[in-house]
């Protein structure tokens, strides 16, 4: 980038490239800016859209100038704002166009004149934005953090799977390898970075955004590790570098929907930032506003790029001695509306759960599989088929096939239902609720002890005394004792509702 730049033809004529108000320009003007934030900060609001080539701060003014690298680039931006405002140290600033065609960055006024931009966003290739350089706005060097991001997703009430972080995150730079884990009853995620420059442009861009609109919330946070192992390429962790590492055990075959740094022909346009008009869902309080995802007209339905439209699952490597249709019809109902069950007629070890829809589908297999069942480690995929056929009249099945489409246990009937607010991994902490009043807290323990559960803790709710939570002794207890309880019948139309809870005691 040259050290200053002219302006041609009849921009000659105007002071400093004044232009007519609110003409789109390359330049925008950024107002209500605090103090303390940085010219990085600034810039990393406009590196989803684009290069950005130069920047002005105004110390004390409260304001910068940020000039893009093209015009579209620039409308873009402020389309999206628009509807989204952003926020830097927790405060909205707003963007509008500039009056001016460019930025100078020549010497010939002695107060505070353009620096060029850091150019986070020098390359541009199918859609994925890279890095190339670490200067920050102000001259200096970024920060020395490493390549490696640690991310928690909060409010997970949608799926969130280890393609559409990629998606997300490889706007910023070469993602290397993405490891999901759930711990502390949190959905949490390593990501390593080609670099330390896209970790830190990421981690300005990204940080406080939510996925989809008033859910899965980023927690961006640079980690201690400076490199991650990843021994299977499957739903839980990927090196992109090999496409030699094994799937695991009982894992689903990615090879079809693994992408190349830049993505594969046919895989899904990358989430983010739209590269167009403004976003199609609202932004949400306190946050820099949703990334792009877009909803369908159902309510309470999500169609998601880059998962298939299926909802059958393949669910492997289950305890044929214990495993029934209906307790799989009540285990993953936590995540969803389960339609059909099918246990394989000759491989007991296997069965088929028809979900409501695709979202759902993907989310059972976010928290359930690699969960313990029965002693067995389960495993949760996509299966190939679209339904599950119910057996023709005289076929034999011996009840392995069950129907549940109608059944009231279902937790989402209703697109408002609080249910979709309160979605965790399973956990030893289970939430207990619709408690009869006369029902007590030996009562409540002895019927968990009576189903094989040993009892850590428990407490009744000091607001409302219809709900408790039960601490089993490990998670796979939890688990059997979901499915053995949840609808348990106290007697006069009192059913307990039982959930994964969050807490603990």
């Amino acid at each position: 980038m040259s050290n200053s730049t002219s302006v041609t033809g009849n921009e000659k004529k105007k002071t400093k490239g004044k232009r007519s108000p609110c003409s789109p320009s390359r330049v925008l003007h950024i107002r209500q800016i605090t103090d303390g934030v940085t010219g990085a900060e600034v810039v990393s609001l406009g590196l989803p859209f684009g290069k950005v080539t130069n920047i002005l701060m105004l110390r004390g003014k409260g304001q910068a100038f940020l000039e893009m690298a093209s015009l579209d680039a620039a409308v873009s931006m402020v389309n999206y704002y628009t509807f989204a405002t952003p926020l830097l140290h927790n405060q909205p600033v707003y963007i509008q166009y500039s009056n001016y065609k460019e930025l100078r960055t020549d010497n010939q006024h002695n107060q505070a004149r353009p620096q060029p931009a850091p150019q986070c966003v020098n390359a541009v290739q199918h859609g994925n934005l890279g890095i190339t350089s670490a200067l920050a706005a102000e001259g200096g060097v970024l920060p020395s953090n490493g390549s490696v991001l640690r991310i928690v997703v909060e409010n997970v009430f949608c799926p969130v799977t280890l393609d559409i972080l990629y998606q997300i995150f490889s706007k910023f730079g070469l993602v290397l390898k993405i490891v999901m884990f759930h711990k502390n009853n949190q959905f949490q995620a390593l990501l390593q970075y080609a670099d330390a420059v896209n970790a830190y442009c990421a981690k300005m861009s990204l940080d406080g955004h939510c996925i989809y609109a008033g859910c899965c919330t980023l927690h961006i946070d640079f980690s201690k590790l400076t490199n991650l192992t990843v021994k299977y390429n499957n739903d839980k962790s990927r090196d992109f570098t090999r496409t030699d590492l094994p799937f695991g055990d009982g894992q689903r075959n990615v090879e079809t929907s693994l992408p190349t740094p830049f993505g594969p022909p046919g895989f899904a346009p990358a989430l983010g930032f739209p590269q167009g008009a403004g976003p199609s869902v609202l932004p949400v309080p306190g946050a820099l506003g949703p990334l792009m995802v877009t909803t369908s007209a159902t309510p309470g339905h999500m169609t998601i790029p880059g998962i298939p439209g299926n909802s059958v699952l393949l669910v492997s490597n289950l305890n044929p001695e214990a495993i029934t249709p209906y307790g799989l019809f009540i285990l993953f109902g936590v995540y969803g509306d389960v339609h059909r069950v099918k246990i394989m007629f000759k491989k007991r070890g296997i069965a088929l759960v028809q979900m409501a829809d695709a979202t759902q589908a993907q989310l059972a297999i976010n928290y359930l599989n690699g969960q313990r069942l029965y002693g067995r480690v389960m495993h949760a995929t996509l299966s190939k088929y679209q339904t599950i056929q119910l057996p023709r009249e005289g076929q034999e099945d011996k009840g392995l096939t069950k129907d549940y489409s109608n059944s009231p246990l279902h937790r989402f009937k209703n697109p408002c239902s609080k249910n979709f607010q309160n979605i965790f991994p399973p956990s030893a902490t289970l939430h207990l609720s619709n408690i009869p009043p006369s029902v007590t807290v030996d009562d409540l323990k002895n019927l968990f002890t009576s189903k094989g559960s040993t009892v850590k803790g428990f407490k009744f709710f000091q607001k409302d005394c219809k709900m408790a939570l039960i601490q089993l002794g490990s998670v796979e207890e939890a688990v059997h004792a979901l499915i053995e309880l949840h609808n348990h019948d106290f007697g006069e139309n009192q059913h307990l509702r039982v959930s994964f809870s969050k807490s603990s005691i």
